[in-house]
């Protein structure tokens, strides 16, 4: 580790320009704290406070930085092994934004996996781009996506030669990994930039027990959520750029444009502190993260009625390696649904899971584990498959639409077209005004723009009907969908 990494220089600015005592007549309204309400009081320190400040000259402009922000972002692209590094303070949805913004003009086709999280959906609308759906394998057997497949990827492009750009969701939400090195290789052949949701893969650099990370294996542009698997803050994640296929300059323009002009400084100076955490301890912290995570997998597989995958079951279509600090739990053998188990985890036993579908509960063994938190989920896992059995087997149900749907319309262009609300069902044959998704993980089921069909509303209620959350529709009870008029 260099001895610049050694250092949080936009953490250290802050707590330098607060100690310097500079009497504040400016902004934000609470003037360093001193007229914080005490339930601000308790939820922020007095520190965090007299920190929270913005704008200052010696801290830095996160749309232009030349300071304390540019050296940290540098140390952020030095530690990742990538040659930009840009923090964002509007979440992974903002990277993705800014990154399809930057990579895309209108009328640009873009290859998409149709299991992409609803925010390159936005993105794409936002760039008035052209999306090309691939359709990511499944595993019936798990009931969930996997990676989009090589073999896709090729016979996408070879459909349409003239996209400009390939967006790959790397790992997925539930650690499966698919031959990235090789999709990358193969866009760049037909002059295509390739465009990672590395949502869930902030953690990858740091052991040569995971899969390889996006920029390692030659990616364009890559959005991470550091929030989602290190130790920043909610809503704050890094954008990471190499290669010449996609201006430094046009990532920052796009950037800004997508980004408050005042930015929170306890954000970023959460972004920095992650970096520097990492750079001291990061293989440390994920090591014992994924022993942790091997001896969950080892116990729950031999309790009555669960089953959690790993590694070994790797080698499938779409599934090339294994994020194995994720725990997917399937409860089916217990004659649940994952929504049900949720619930039961959560108010009987205190657990709270990341994610719950049709057939699982998913859990992530994070750096900050420890062997107290993961004896305490082996513990209450074990009582529950002993107490809370409810049959052999859950309901049945469709693992995804048979097909894609058609497109009719780009979504952006479904965005400015007139749009009524209708009955469920006489929505069929109409074409979405709106995006169905059902979240987490937050994969579209319709996206403006396509044509729904009867198959496609028999799916969306029959997996509202087990519980699981619906977002996106003006009517989240689907008693009505928005169509275009």
């Amino acid at each position: 580790m260099s001895e610049q990494q050694r250092q949080a220089p936009l953490a250290d600015a802050m707590q330098a320009y607060a100690a310097g005592g500079a009497l504040a007549f400016h902004t934000p309204g609470h003037k360093q704290g001193l007229g914080a309400d005490p339930l601000l009081r308790k939820l922020i320190t007095e520190e965090g406070l007299k920190q929270e400040v913005s704008l200052m000259a010696e801290l830095d402009d996160l749309n232009h930085p030349e300071g304390c922000i540019k050296e940290a972002e540098q140390l952020a692209a030095e530690l990742w092994g990538a040659e930009h590094a840009f923090f964002m303070v509007n979440g992974t949805t903002g990277a993705i934004h800014t990154m399809l913004m930057a990579a895309l003009s209108p009328g640009d086709e873009v290859l998409v996996p149709r299991n992409a999280h609803r925010s390159i959906m936005g993105g794409i609308a936002l760039a008035g781009a052209r999306p090309i759906y691939m359709q990511p394998a499944v595993d019936e057997k798990l009931g969930i996506p996997m990676g989009v497949t090589t073999e896709c990827v090729r016979g996408t492009i070879s459909m349409y030669p003239s996209a400009k750009a390939v967006v790959v969701v790397y790992p997925t939400y539930y650690g499966v990994a698919n031959d990235l090195e090789a999709i990358v290789s193969l866009a760049h052949e037909h002059g295509m930039t390739v465009l990672v949701d590395e949502a869930h893969g902030a953690h990858l650099k740091f052991s040569d027990k995971l899969p390889p990370d996006a920029i390692a294996c030659g990616a364009d542009l890559v959005a991470q959520s550091t929030h989602k698997t290190l130790g920043s803050m909610t809503q704050t994640s890094m954008l990471f750029l190499q290669g010449n296929r996609v201006e430094a300059e046009r990532v920052r323009c796009t950037m800004s444009l997508l980004t408050s002009t005042s930015p929170n400084y306890l954000l970023m100076a959460s972004l920095d502190i992650a970096r520097y955490q990492m750079a001291k301890e990061g293989k440390l912290r994920v090591g014992r993260a994924l022993w942790l995570s091997s001896l969950a997998r080892s116990e729950v597989n031999g309790m009555d009625g669960l089953w959690c995958f790993g590694q070994e079951y790797m080698g499938g279509p779409g599934a090339k390696t294994l994020d194995t600090s994720k725990l997917t739990v399937q409860v089916s053998g217990m004659g649940l649904t994952g929504a049900e188990a949720e619930q039961i985890l959560r108010w009987k036993y205190k657990l709270q899971c990341e994610l719950a579908d049709t057939k699982n509960v998913l859990f992530i063994i994070s750096m900050a584990d420890t062997e107290e938190t993961a004896d305490l989920l082996i513990r209450a896992l074990r009582d529950f498959s002993c107490t809370e059995r409810r049959g052999e087997a859950a309901p049945d149900v469709p693992l995804q639409l048979s097909e894609i749907p058609l497109m009719e319309c780009t979504p952006r262009e479904a965005m400015f077209r007139p749009s009524e609300a209708v009955s469920f069902e006489d929505a069929k044959g109409k074409i979405a005004a709106e995006e169905i998704n059902f979240y987490p993980p937050g994969i579209p089921v319709i996206v403006p723009g396509e044509r729904i069909t009867g198959g496609i509303l028999d799916y969306i209620r029959k997996t509202a009907e087990l519980g699981i959350r619906v977002t996106g529709p003006q009517d989240t009870t689907l008693g009505t969908l928005r169509v275009l008029c």
